[in-house]
């Protein structure tokens, strides 16, 4: 047996090399029932080493481009799925089972889903995370660990079918007497909520009541898993997580009381990451939480002393000036670990050298550049040591100090600028050595589990391997090259052709890190350049030969680059370089630009090819948010920068465009392409008017329907799209006006809760009026309209919202001076208000004084009744009146 199914595997190795004609496909499907009743008889009689060959076969298949596996591919992960779940094989078996499941649910996933296997695939891979694994054997073959891989892998490409089942299994299990499924019940909700981020957003509470039950848990394993999730939910679950800030921080901060040193440095974890994206709701907890990091920071071991420093830094950016109370404390400690010189302290030094960069970036300039020469000192002494994790560290924090001192860092240009020229030329790795090391996979991960493990991320990728830690290096010291350069800008010239060389050469490194920061740093050098030029005899023609570099890598990035998010960052400079610059330095790119960002709305770049796949819905295609919403950007600075010009470029990219508001997209698609087109019509102006005509039909439809949309978001773009083509449609918006009015009256109500909606609701009605007064009841609007003043949210809706009322009072219209008492309490609000504009103010002041000219002492009882504080806001509006 095993020398005939030695012989088959040549066999089939040297067939599938060879094999594309599609008969011949079909004649080798017909040989995989025959592999799989071998390799079933050779489990039975003991030959696993015999058997796994079966897996080694199916590996060809699933990588190779012909379509083999058809059919079979049920039958394929049905016998893995035995040998996976088959606790007496060997952990090697079952690994090779599982790694077929795995690269399935990577390259071939709408097969997994066509097949309907994603649910016998579940309800296999979600016990195996309770599975216990002896520490002893290789980590990275350990069944919790592959299974939690394959979980993280389906939910990333399956979301919709993967999270009810999982859902289902943590809410179970979360009871189950035996602490291992509890552990695999928390475990299976932070793995997926990357991958499954907007279902579980969607189902936040009795997710979270699962987690933070689990980390009262009497069991150490289970209170560990719990602080795991809640930093994978800190990290992937923004902005929604920090809302349940209130019932989330305080069980955080009870963890990290816990008994156990593992479950402490997961929560550390978890609280930087929350507390990263945090802002004034951190006020209330600051006293307790830096109380206990402070403590920790000076009594805990090295690894929670690191955890707890990048825990700090969180909460310095999210606490901004109320972190100053903390921060000379802080400095001072980081000190002592800014010198330290030992191997197994670097890591620490490393992590203080970050933090002093971020407290920097809270203290600002004044307090911290007469207190900065010694921790430059150590920063710079810090790249003799050899250890390129802190030279990485050390990057982030000359940015960070380049950033608060602008042109103050001038003379420390000659230091940094070398070290990180240095770091850029650095030998890249490749087949040489792989870092194993991972602080955050240590902080987080739960028994090396970890959904962000990149290690594992690309298995197809054979026999290279790179220094990761080079890598990191590489992308912060091209990040600084361009921090340093944008504030420093024209002291920057002496670096600038070098700078110039090492971007242009990252902008096509193998690995994507580095590619997005030279994508990034290029923009800020544009900027630089553009000062360095000004100087210059023949600056004009250096900087246009500069910008026609950084264009044509830009272009290309956009069309061939595999990365979304690398093209995304190409999108959003081709947007401010647009709207720096101006259309007329970049014309002749345009037709370039136009054509890229048409396939990107055709989802047919590079980066949104899908691998391997066949039977793809077309509603169903995995393209990212952040690359959309990029390439979305780019049609509002066209417009712009156009004006008019623009409608024949609008007409190529509209249809493209409208293919993303159907409703079987998800709602953050309809909300951009909703957007989108409000912003395309405010930069165009009345010159779309002629455009509307033969497109409004189309979005009034999804536009009227988007207000009544369950999302906030999707309501307040809506709102301000029909204010932007009621304003700038002219008379063919005219017609839609009775329509618009009944769609946005629900948005002035008690059952808005969303005060940025009824803001963008009261600015589209101010646009209305402006436009077409005679075609809005007034006697019905303004009471409903004013009672929803003042603007309290979005106060880039102030400049219309009041210029309606004002307007409407300065030409003494009969519907508006009945509501003078209305009118003037809003007036003293505004007046009050520390937030709007001088210029909204003088509309307000001028409006009042001409209330004051027509009433004249009628008006003194309405203003008696205000404030004090009201009455003297809006009388220093209108001294003369």
């Amino acid at each position: 047996m095993v020398i005939i199914f030695n012989l088959f595997l040549r066999a089939v190795g040297s067939f599938l090399e060879f094999t594309q004609d599609t008969s011949e496909v079909v004649k080798f499907r017909d040989f995989i029932p025959g592999i799989l009743h071998a390799a079933r008889q050779c489990l039975a009689s003991g030959d696993e080493d015999v058997a796994v060959i079966a897996f080694e076969i199916f590996d060809e298949l699933i990588e190779s481009p012909a379509p083999l596996l058809g059919d079979s591919v049920k039958s394929i992960v049905q016998f893995s799925l035995e040998v996976c779940s088959n606790q007496n094989l060997e952990v090697s078996t079952r690994h090779q089972a599982i790694q077929i499941i795995s690269w399935l649910a990577k390259y071939k996933y709408n097969s997994l889903k066509k097949h309907k296997l994603v649910l016998p695939v579940l309800h296999v891979i979600c016990p195996m995370l309770a599975e216990s694994s002896d520490r002893d054997d290789d980590e990275d073959l350990a069944p919790d660990r592959a299974a939690a891989e394959v979980m993280d892998t389906m939910s990333l490409n399956l979301p919709k079918q993967v999270f009810p089942p999982v859902f289902e299994f943590a809410s179970i299990s979360c009871q189950n007497v035996d602490p291992k499924f509890r552990e695999a019940a928390v475990t299976a909700l932070g793995v997926v909520s990357e991958g499954c981020l907007d279902l579980v957003k969607s189902n936040m509470k009795p997710v979270l009541h699962i987690v933070l039950g689990s980390l009262r848990d009497p069991e150490q394993m289970v209170r560990g898993a719990a602080s795991f999730a809640l930093g994978q939910f800190a990290e992937y679950l923004q902005p929604e997580i920090i809302s349940h800030y209130e019932s989330v921080l305080p069980c955080i901060l009870n963890a990290l009381e816990d008994a156990s040193n593992e479950v402490k440095e997961k929560s550390y974890y978890a609280l930087a990451a929350f507390c990263e994206n945090m802002g004034e709701e951190i006020l209330s907890f600051i006293d307790p939480l830096m109380g206990k990091l402070l403590a920790a920071l000076q009594n805990s071991p090295r690894n929670l002393q690191e955890t707890c420093m990048s825990a700090i830094g969180s909460v310095a950016s999210a606490a901004e000036q109320a972190f100053l109370p903390y921060a000379e404390r802080v400095l001072e400690l980081m000190k002592n670990f800014m010198v330290l010189t030992n191997d197994e302290d670097l890591r620490s030094r490393a992590r203080a050298t970050e933090l002093v960069g971020i407290v920097a970036m809270s203290l600002g300039r004044e307090r911290m550049e007469p207190i900065l020469p010694p921790y430059i000192e150590a920063a710079l002494a810090g790249f003799t040591l050899e250890y390129s994790e802190l030279r990485e560290y050390t990057h982030g924090f000359f940015s960070n100090v380049a950033e608060i001192l602008d042109d103050g860092f001038v003379k420390y240009l000659p230091h940094v600028v070398p070290l990180a020229f240095s770091s850029c030329n650095l030998d890249d790795g490749s087949a040489v050595d792989v870092d194993e090391s991972d602080g955050d996979e240590q902080a987080n991960g739960f028994g090396g589990v970890s959904s962000d493990d990149e290690a594992h991320d690309e298995p197809r990728v054979r026999n290279i391997s790179v220094r990761t830690g080079v890598l990191d290096e590489k992308a912060a010291a091209t990040q600084a090259l361009g921090l340093f350069a944008l504030h420093t800008r024209s002291f920057y010239s002496p670096y600038l052709e070098e700078t110039i060389k090492i971007l242009v050469r990252h902008s096509g490194y193998f690995h994507e890190d580095v590619r997005l920061q030279a994508i990034i740093s290029l923009k800020n050098l544009l900027i630089a350049a553009q000062a360095i030029f000004q100087g210059h005899a023949d600056g004009s023609a250096k900087a246009k030969e500069f910008l026609d570099t950084v264009l044509n890598i830009y272009i290309k990035t956009m069309t061939e680059d595999d990365d979304k998010e690398v093209v995304a960052q190409a999108c959003m400079a081709i947007a401010d370089v647009i709207k720096d610059t101006g259309y007329s330095a970049i014309e002749a790119y345009m037709p370039q630009v136009v054509d890229a960002t048409l396939a990107l709305l055709n989802e047919q770049s590079v980066c949104q090819q899908i691998e391997s796949d066949s039977d793809v819905d077309e509603d169903d295609i995995a393209h990212d948010e952040v690359l959309m919403d990029a390439v979305s950007d780019l049609l509002p600075a066209f417009a712009k920068s156009m004006g008019p010009h623009f409608a024949p470029i609008l007409g190529k990219l509209f249809s493209p465009l409208m293919k993303f508001a159907k409703a079987s997209r998800p709602p953050q698609d309809r909300t951009m392409v909703v957007a989108t087109l409000a912003e395309v019509a405010q930069n165009m102006g009345p010159s779309i008017a002629s455009y509307v005509d033969v497109k409004l039909l189309a979005v009034v439809p999804l536009v009227l329907k988007e207000l009544a949309s369950s999302d906030a978001t999707n309501r307040r773009n809506a709102a301000f799209c029909v204010g932007e083509f009621c304003r700038n449609g002219s008379e063919v918006a005219l017609k839609f006006y009775g329509e618009i009015l009944r769609g946005l009256h629900p948005l002035f109500g008690e059952s808005e809760p969303d005060n940025a909606v009824r803001d963008n609701a009261a600015g589209a009605v101010a646009r209305m009026i402006m436009v077409h007064p005679e075609a809005i009841p007034l006697d019905q609007v303004l009471p409903v309209f004013l009672k929803a003043l003042p603007i309290k949210e979005d106060h880039e809706e102030s400049t219309a919202v009041y210029s309606c009322v004002c307007n409407l009072v300065s030409s003494s219209h009969p519907q508006i001076l009945s509501l003078v008492p209305d009118l003037v309490n809003l007036f003293a609000q505004v007046a009050l208000s520390p937030v709007e504009t001088s210029e909204v103010k003088a509309l307000i002041g001028r409006a009042f004084s001409h209330l004051i000219s027509i009433y004249g002492n009628q008006m003194q009882p309405i203003v008696s009744s205000l404030s004090p504080a009201h009455a003297n806001a809006l009388a220093s509006l209108a001294p003369n009146s």
